[in-house]
């Protein structure tokens, strides 16, 4: 039984091909990587896996279970933790808030057992002292703890970038996705990216599935890399490998095959 695979995915949007018989597998504790230029289709198979959009053919399976048509919760319940490419925090809620609404599936305090329990013996009051140790474990982990109190919206992009990376390791992800974790850095803040991904990987023993556009990121932390253009898959290999390819020189590095 394969860790996570992905089994000939293709998505249309009014005939046009998205995704267009894409396959691969991931093994368990690997940075796999998929580039590929703008409009290759990377998050059209990431919306794919987290449930935003079920594909016109193909299967996607997860531990030996076939997610495809699931909703983004019951994959987010399954194990499977996901960011965006463009940052999707609440700038009203401080950042010790916003990592703790990553810990929504862990929750079982309901409305009313909530509002008729109060103080830190009763079960909701329990309940919010594990998940607040839960989240003081990823801040410490990622270095947050300056920021803990502070409103996300006033805070650098970088720092909000790896808050997002935060909420997503709050759900206790098995399989994690990072949709151009490096997006908008500056070269410091995408070596300090580069550093907190290693460590999820080596420390937390979380898998990661990545898309990304520095190409030198993607060779210094993957273990395997995927290469697609117009929804297709071009090839895959080690980062070496893919990298020496003629057709992805050609695609997404803008020299002659």
């Amino acid at each position: 039984m394969s860790f996570f695979k992905v089994e000939n995915l293709s998505v249309w949007f009014g005939g046009l091909a998205a995704i267009d018989g894409v396959s691969f597998e991931v093994e368990p504790g690997q940075v796999f990587a998929v580039i590929g230029p703008n409009g290759a289709g990377k998050t059209t198979l990431f919306n794919c896996i987290n449930g935003i959009y079920k594909p016109g053919k193909g299967e996607i399976f997860f531990k030996g279970n076939e997610i495809v048509g699931l909703k983004p919760d019951a994959v987010a319940r399954m194990g499977i933790a996901r960011t965006f490419q463009n940052i999707e925090l609440f700038d009203h809620m401080t950042t010790m808030e916003n990592l703790m609404l990553g810990r929504h599936i862990h929750m079982k305090t309901g409305l009313l057992r909530g509002a008729f329990l109060w103080g830190k013996r009763s079960f909701a009051g329990r309940e919010e002292m594990v998940h607040r140790e839960k989240v003081e474990s990823i801040i410490d982990l990622l270095e947050l703890q300056s920021v803990r109190n502070k409103f996300v919206g006033a805070l650098p992009y970088g720092t909000q970038k790896l808050i997002e990376l935060g909420r997503a390791l709050a759900l206790e992800p098995e399989l994690l996705l990072l949709d151009e974790p490096c997006a908008g850095m500056n070269a410091e803040e995408k070596q300090d990216m580069i550093f907190w991904i290693k460590d999820i990987q080596d420390e937390l023993g979380i898998t990661v599935l990545l898309i990304e556009h520095d190409m030198k990121m993607v060779m210094d932390i993957s273990d395997q890399v995927l290469a697609i253009n117009f929804g297709r898959p071009i090839t895959q290999g080690t980062p070496q490998e893919v990298q020496q390819h003629p057709e992805v020189l050609a695609a997404y590095l803008g020299e002659d095959a």
